[in-house]
């Protein structure tokens, strides 16, 4: 938007913004405007593939061999060869195949969203700027931006998906008026759906759906009089003085700035960061980082490390150097793409020397903007060993490929997990609303990686894999056949033991996080009258209660897979009753009732 301000400076008629339902031709013609404007910024991303040219790519190639990208020197500057480009031009087919590329209207569609929601942002702090008896002319002159982060910021996004976007206001821009006034002028737009505004989440934030576009919508107010449209967020001294929710809500625009600075070639990068989201997204069902595995910006950074040790290798290399690269990393040997900026504004910054927590993380990966924080620090021991396994399977395909054996799909085949274990807990959580539904099981769905920590720590156990699908369904009934509950959500944790197991116990763990979840609603205010949870422990042969034969039938594997995770017979354990728990509400909501059941293995 640099060199734009005299276009964004167009005065929109207050009438407009009051009423929020006739939109005038002055308006309209803005708007327009800034969608153009839009298309052309840093932060709005096109799906524009171009044929690679090995001409050029030799050139860049003996111009990078100097330079290092990182904190240590590439592992290799070699450029593809004819045989790389044709893998790679496959690839390119073979995601698309899978519709992670959106079409040239949908992006364009993307654009005249955000101009709009810019071009409302701007409204809002002029009228709020008027309403603190700032002359009209001033108040014109202030600013206000929206800057795009995650996803589509780095240009990865796919179709449908949703945009993370920040809204940057001026110093006397309060966080109450974003979601009282501005809140408001959302609600007035036709084009705005399914308003929803979280004022006490750790990162505050507005989710709406704008003209069929997702949007979670962060703020931030900074110490300055005015925020032009040429503004970016890259100085750190921006934060001298925040408050850590503005500081938090900064942090996604520049981690995701500074990772595009940081790798050698943004587009490889980019297709690169397709394949391995896709890839994760089949291996583990979910890019959940509340349930231990790795977010979307923790993959973000491997591949960028990746691609500053190979800074000329394309796409198709990149994605078997990842593997190759990550399945050997000496976890917890931090990965880092620059190094860690020292403490200059009192802000905590990830560094195990100091921090005594920072020395329990298991698969660090450390994000490159001030101030640097540990972005997986959610991951446990089982779902570190699950990613591992993962990735080393993923090596072995990827080693097909490159050998011309087999094709991308040897890559992205998607694993049976009720295949890999013989012993399960599905947890449940049911409500008698849709709506108390929605709450409750996001909220026991960020307490289950305390569910598996607590299991690590029994030494009967060796590995507790959660599957991050969740399923809104109810299990059958023993008796009847049918459904117990309409509003209900299942997870599915599979248990490997060791061989010497013959006796456990877990009906104190289950307890302990039955409570924990219980009492974190309380706190919030959120515990209603038919809220319940239980743990059941089933073996196999008893899934077929809790989900259909579609969902639980083999699927093909990839390469290196063994048919069976437990291809060595082990004792089978004998979990002592009680077993089996659900706990809800009492009638007067002031305490918890425990209902225990036996099962029988």
């Amino acid at each position: 938007l640099k060199g734009k301000q005299a276009v964004v400076g167009v005065s929109v008629p207050r009438s407009v913004v009051v009423c929020g339902c006739v939109i005038s031709l002055e308006l309209t013609r803005c708007v327009r405007i800034m969608s153009k404007m839009w298309s052309n910024s840093k932060y709005s991303l096109r799906n524009n593939s171009k044929p690679y040219n090995l001409e050029k790519i030799n050139k860049r190639q003996t111009q990078q061999r100097s330079r290092t990208y990182g904190l240590t020197s590439a592992i290799s500057h070699d450029g593809p060869k004819l045989a790389d480009v044709d893998k790679n031009e496959r690839l390119r087919e073979y995601l698309a195949s899978y519709g992670v590329f959106e079409s040239e209207q949908e992006t364009q569609h993307r654009c005249e969203v955000l101009g709009t929601l810019h071009q409302l942002v701007r409204q809002w702090v002029r009228e709020e700027s008027l309403s603190q008896n700032m002359p009209a002319e001033v108040a014109s002159s202030v600013g206000g931006k929206v800057f795009t982060f995650g996803s589509y910021r780095l240009g990865v996004h796919n179709r449908g998906a949703d945009i993370d976007a920040l809204c940057v206001a001026p110093r006397h821009i309060e966080r109450r008026s974003f979601f009282s006034t501005f809140y408001s002028l959302l609600k007035a737009q036709k084009q705005v759906k399914d308003l929803i505004a979280v004022k006490n989440a750790y990162v505050p934030v507005i989710k709406l759906n704008f003209d069929g576009i997702d949007i979670d919508l962060l703020f931030a107010r900074l110490p300055l009089s005015k925020i032009p449209n040429s503004f970016d967020l890259d100085d750190d001294m921006l934060l001298k003085n925040l408050d850590q929710k503005c500081v938090r809500s900064l942090n996604g625009c520049r981690v995701t700035d500074e990772i595009l600075r940081l790798v050698p070639n943004v587009e490889n990068f980019r297709l690169t960061l397709r394949a391995i989201k896709l890839w994760a997204k089949r291996k583990t069902r979910n890019l959940s980082n509340a349930l231990g595995y790795l977010g979307g910006v923790s993959w973000a950074m491997l591949v960028a490390r990746t691609c500053q040790l190979y800074p000329n290798a394309l796409p198709a290399t990149l994605v078997n150097k990842f593997f190759l690269i990550f399945c050997q990393w000496r976890w917890p040997l931090p990965v880092l793409l620059k190094r860690v900026d020292p403490d200059r504004l009192g802000f905590p910054v990830w560094d195990p020397r100091v921090n005594l927590a920072d020395r329990y993380h298991l698969m660090p990966v450390i994000t490159p903007a001030y101030p640097q924080q540990n972005s997986t620090f959610n991951v446990s021991a089982s779902t570190r060993s699950v990613m591992v396994e993962e990735l080393k399977i993923g090596l072995a395909a990827s080693e097909e490929i490159m050998k011309g054996n087999c094709g991308w799909e040897c890559l992205f085949d998607t694993p049976n997990f009720f295949s890999k274990y013989k012993y399960f807990i599905v947890l449940l959580a049911s409500s008698f609303s849709p709506d108390d539904q929605l709450q409750w099981s996001g909220l026991v769905e960020s307490r289950i990686r305390h569910l598996i920590a607590t299991l690590e720590q029994n030494t009967s156990i060796a590995l507790a894999h959660v599957n991050p699908e969740c399923f809104n369904t109810a299990p059958l009934s023993a008796t009847t056949g049918q459904h117990t509950s309409n509003c209900c959500s299942m997870w599915f944790i599979g248990l490997r033991f060791e061989k010497s197991t013959l006796n456990l116990d877990l009906t104190y763990d289950i307890q302990t996080f039955v409570e924990n979840v219980n009492s974190q609603a309380r706190k919030t205010n959120m515990l209603k009258e038919g809220m319940i949870i239980q743990a059941r422990y089933v073996r196999r042969k008893q899934l077929n209660q809790y989900l259909p034969a579609s969902q639980l039938r083999r699927e093909r594997t990839s390469p290196g897979t063994n048919s069976s995770s437990e291809s060595t017979p082990s004792p089978r354990p004998l979990l002592s009753p009680p077993l089996v728990h659900s706990m809800q509400p009492s009638d007067s909501l002031g305490g918890n009732k425990l209902d225990f059941q036996n099962t029988t293995i």
